[in-house]
């Protein structure tokens, strides 16, 4: 399983782009920073795209990918919880700033398929095992869990809060790829809008060795590019404390399993 990280940050500027995963070039989870990534070509390879939630910064290029998809040759799925879809249809895809590719070019036959998904309720999709699993966010959100045939498994969480320990009684991964989203001085601030800082990540960590007597490997995304260096120098204590390795996500990063 080949993973590689399109955009590796919520916020956007020069060479940095908003929060998106490719596996193996036809999975695609998260949409934030989907066409801004790939070549017109790779994109024609994409078969599925997973939503975690319906916010923007994980949304954005869907108008896009639909817009450039009016030439390629099949549509694409595209996979999230029913309150995701519907804010999705009526926000983003709505017809009303740009044309609307989950009904073009026909109803019957668009290219952006919406297909719903039901947590904890596993499918097969494009030959990879997933499974969707409930986080902690401000909105109805979850990871998935994705594992190839041969075993290979990762988790991603999308945007998610302090209160995992459920979550990761259902997975067990070999890659976690989770979210931290500001610096520890925020850290309330952080808890009240559903995101974690270096810190909460550390106490969540503590939780899945607990809970699961191992920890995957760890690659930290969804990074806010002015708070960087900190956000950066904070991981790498917790790396320390706990003594494991927690890698930081970039654009274009590939990793294999």
């Amino acid at each position: 399983m080949e993973i590689r990280i399109l955009g590796a940050h919520c916020t956007e500027a020069k060479g940095l782009r908003l929060v998106s995963l490719l596996i193996d070039s036809v999975l695609v989870l998260d949409a934030g920073g989907l066409t801004s990534s790939l070549s017109l070509a790779e994109q024609q390879q994409v078969r599925a795209i997973l939503l975690t939630h319906h916010h923007f910064d994980h949304t954005r290029d869907l108008v896009t990918f639909g817009a450039n998809g009016a030439t390629f040759p099949q549509p694409v799925d595209v996979y999230a919880l029913s309150q995701t879809l519907d804010i999705v249809n009526s926000c983003l895809l709505d017809g009303k700033m740009y044309a609307d590719f989950s009904k073009l070019p026909s109803k019957e036959k668009p290219f952006l398929q919406l297909r719903v998904i039901e947590p904890l309720q596993r499918q097969n999709i494009q030959s990879y095992d997933v499974l969707p699993v409930p986080l902690q966010h401000t909105v109805p959100s979850v990871g998935y869990q994705i594992t190839s045939e041969d075993g290979k498994s990762l988790f991603y969480t999308g945007d998610t809060g302090p209160g995992l320990t459920a979550c990761w009684q259902h997975i067990s991964p070999q890659l976690l790829i989770i979210e931290v989203s500001g610096i520890n001085e925020a850290q309330d601030f952080l808890k009240s809008v559903g995101h974690l800082s270096a810190g909460l990540l550390k106490e969540e960590l503590i939780q899945f060795r607990q809970t699961k007597r191992y920890l995957p490997r760890v690659v930290v995304v969804h990074i806010p590019s002015q708070f960087q260096r900190e956000v950066e120098e904070e991981l790498k204590e917790v790396s320390e404390e706990l003594g494991i390795s927690i890698d930081i996500g970039y654009e274009d990063m590939r990793i294999t399993l």
